[in-house]
């Protein structure tokens, strides 16, 4: 179906600060402006769990593939369906669709952890469609990784088909060259943020991100060249900041009051955040068949997180890399609550920061938490300190 938003059209023309100041409005709004727009329109929307999903393949079908990633409830109605010592996210997810802020077709999750896994049983006895769960390669390394994973994609591609139709290898490869595209752009932004960081604050980055998880690709493309040039453009004075990577957004994310915090002590020139809509590091290739090409991309071509265990890919390295390659001074190792991979994998990172000689700030955060003076008064000290000592030095 041909569609474009209005409400995204309305920012076309509009000062970079009105636009960064709408699209903050839009990504936390609990009642998904954009998804409803497109369901007013006759569209049918395919929900899918963090990290990572193919989108490509709702896309390539005609439905809207939403990265359902809770934050703007409170989690009330979902509390029954859950024990208590669980994170917010798998709450918060299923209390959207629950109090009817999101609507969907189809949901798809992973066995990322526990909860995740038993989310798609739960999810499934709550609403009339089908809740699925894609099964990621747990050995990537394999050598059968990669026909593994293609019939998992196809799998999945027969549930899409049996509510949209048939899903040709040109449709498909039409939507890989679109994502390309917006993978490209965000590449692109975060260039910005390495490069130039006053140039954009980083919570305004920050939404511009997590706005492709619910806007069709078509209308993201269209806003992102409109306005990374005009980013380039601006004449904004360069401020005397610590830069600094963040890691530990992989899955449940902060909220963006937690990125403003962050933004006043420090650049923030790197980060995982929402590391799922970009996890595909360079372009798909459009050549021979299209669902083995986005197995191919995942296994080859992908970034890391906690959840994802290849030996190709050693998580502390690419941490590291992640640092030295943005200029950052220090690291702030963050975890949600609750979240085992991601407390696991944060004593890992400050271990080796550590030996690195690498300064990092530890801490945790809900996705829904309204309190900020603390840790914005702890990371003010801990940038100080820094400073001190290389004065001291």
């Amino acid at each position: 179906m041909t569609f474009r938003s209005k409400i995204l059209e309305s920012w076309k023309g509009k000062p970079l600060h009105d636009v960064f100041e709408q699209c903050r409005e839009v990504v936390e709004d609990p009642d998904y402006p954009t998804v409803k727009e497109w369901r007013e329109q006759g569209g049918k929307v395919l929900g899918h769990f963090q990290v990572y999903f193919p989108e490509e393949l709702a896309h390539a079908a005609g439905m809207l593939p939403l990265k359902v990633c809770g934050g703007q409830a409170d989690g009330i109605e979902a509390e029954s369906k859950f024990g208590s010592y669980l994170c917010s996210i798998i709450k918060t997810s299923l209390d959207l669709a629950l109090t009817k802020k999101i609507e969907i077709e189809l949901f798809v999750t992973h066995p990322i952890c526990d909860a995740a896994r038993n989310l798609g049983a739960i999810w499934g006895r709550n609403f009339p469609y089908k809740a699925q769960i894609l099964y990621l390669p747990q050995n990537p390394n394999s050598k059968h990784s990669h026909e593994y994973l293609t019939f998992e994609y196809n799998r999945v591609k027969k549930d899409i088909e049996g509510i949209m139709g048939p899903i040709s290898d040109e449709s498909l490869k039409a939507s890989m060259e679109l994502f390309n595209k917006s993978r490209s752009l965000m590449r692109e932004l975060y260039d910005i943020k390495r490069e130039t960081p006053w140039l954009i604050k980083a919570e305004d980055a920050y939404c511009l991100t997590i706005l492709a998880g619910m806007v069709t690709k078509e209308d993201y493309i269209e806003l992102m060249s409109w306005v990374l040039p005009q980013i380039r453009e601006r004449n904004l004075k360069k401020q005397d900041k610590m830069r600094v990577v963040f890691e530990g957004g992989f899955c449940e994310s902060p909220p963006v009051d937690l990125i403003q915090t962050i933004e006043r002590s420090c650049y923030l020139v790197d980060d995982d955040l929402f590391i799922g809509l970009r996890y595909i590091l360079s372009d798909t290739s459009l050549d021979g068949d299209p669902v083995e090409s986005l197995a191919t991309a995942y296994i080859d071509q992908s970034s890391y997180s906690p959840v994802q265990h290849d030996n190709n890919k050693e998580k502390g390295e690419m941490l590291l890399a992640r640092i030295k390659n943005s200029g950052a001074e220090a690291a702030i190792v963050s975890a949600a609550k609750m979240c085992e991979p991601g407390l696991e994998e944060q004593v890992t990172y400050i271990k080796m920061l550590e030996e690195e000689g690498i300064d990092s700030f530890v801490n945790e955060f809900e996705e829904n938490q309204t309190s900020f003076d603390q840790i914005g008064t702890q990371l003010e000290t801990f940038v100080e300190n820094i400073l001190f000592s290389e004065e001291v030095a």
